[in-house]
């Protein structure tokens, strides 16, 4: 049996598009940059802006994960709406195409808009590769495509040098730990240096009155990658905690190291989409008894799923946003 026999099909699907079309939906280049396309950002700068390919898709990849979830449930199965996908890509079908509404400035995108507004807002000077970003690969080591993943490192790290880029900063948490500590292991003298958003926000708000437009008890959720992996656990505190008109309450024990996975990443939620939703609704629930009214993460999959817990459990009073919208509407506050 091959290899790709032991993966199942949402996940082929997905690494396809990664190795054929550099992004998850296997849309091209200028829609997965489609966000960005009013703001003028800069290409030529030496640190960059790696926005990913999560955020911009979210809002269709929750739609199709509902799909699967309800599939999941049934004689049907979850693999029918992955499978009929790569049947559409191998009769030349871009499924990207077929919904435009994710490819503009929605809900997903907009933690990528508050990111730049931001950077900005504190002075730092970047750019953005859009349509020339690579994509970094990392769901190709997660599945066990090593060969590929390190073809893919190699690409990302030529195309990155060759446009001059020296640092990077990283708002999802998997693409900044691919490119911080992945990459390396497959490129003999790797310099380039990673960031994330976080360590960038942190090191420039030191000086700034931060204050968010109402008073209001926020919760946060650590993804699994920004605290297990990047280990990046008190620095997002330390940022909610320095905005003033914030509380911040958290479960007794179910935080930092500790924090109940949302049951996304990783492909875990194409393979076992039913599972994965018992792992959001618990999420949820453990979330929403702080008494929050704004449940604060940054991870594309784990506002998707976070609020798929939450709408299941009709918490609809509380909100999921992203770290960097709450530091911009602070900033603007």
């Amino acid at each position: 049996m091959s290899k790709k026999g032991l993966i199942p099909p949402g996940l082929v699907y997905i690494a396809d598009n990664i190795t054929k079309k550099q992004n998850i939906l296997g849309g091209d280049g200028r829609e997965k940059a489609g966000w960005a396309k009013d703001l003028n950002l800069p290409k030529e700068r030496e640190t960059v802006f790696f926005a990913g390919c999560g955020y911009q898709y979210s809002d269709k990849l929750e739609s199709l994960l509902s799909l699967m979830r309800k599939m999941d449930k049934s004689a049907i199965g979850a693999e029918l709406p992955t499978n009929i996908a790569g049947f559409q890509k191998k009769l030349g079908i871009n499924l990207a195409r077929l919904y435009p509404k994710v490819l503009a400035k929605g809900d997903g995108a907009q933690p990528l808009l508050a990111a730049v507004r931001v950077l900005k807002s504190l002075g730092v000077d970047f750019g953005y590769l859009a349509e020339d970003e690579p994509c970094c690969g990392g769901l190709l080591h997660y599945i066990g495509q090593e060969r590929e993943f390190a073809q893919n490192a190699q690409m990302v790290y030529r195309k990155l040098k060759s446009l001059g880029v020296k640092r990077v900063i990283g708002i999802v948490p998997s693409c900044t730990y691919t490119l911080r500590s992945l990459l390396p292991d497959c490129i003999d003298g790797y310099d380039l240096e990673v960031r994330h958003f976080v360590e960038v926000v942190l090191e420039n708000i030191k000086s700034r009155q931060l204050r968010f437009p109402r008073q209001v008890k926020v919760t946060y959720h650590d993804p699994c990658q920004l605290s297990r992996y990047l280990e990046m656990i008190e620095q997002p505190r330390q940022i909610l905690r320095a905005i003033k008109g914030i509380e911040l309450v958290e479960p007794d024990w179910t935080k930092g190291e500790w924090a109940t996975c949302c049951g996304g990443g990783g492909g875990f939620e194409v393979v076992f989409p039913e599972l994965s939703q018992i792992l959001a609704v618990n999420r949820a629930k453990e979330l929403a008894e702080t008494g929050a009214e704004i449940i604060v993460t940054h991870c594309p999959g784990c506002i998707m799923q976070l609020k798929s817990g939450l709408k299941e459990i009709k918490a609809n009073d509380i909100e999921v946003l992203d770290l960097a919208q709450i530091v911009a509407m602070a900033m603007e506050g």
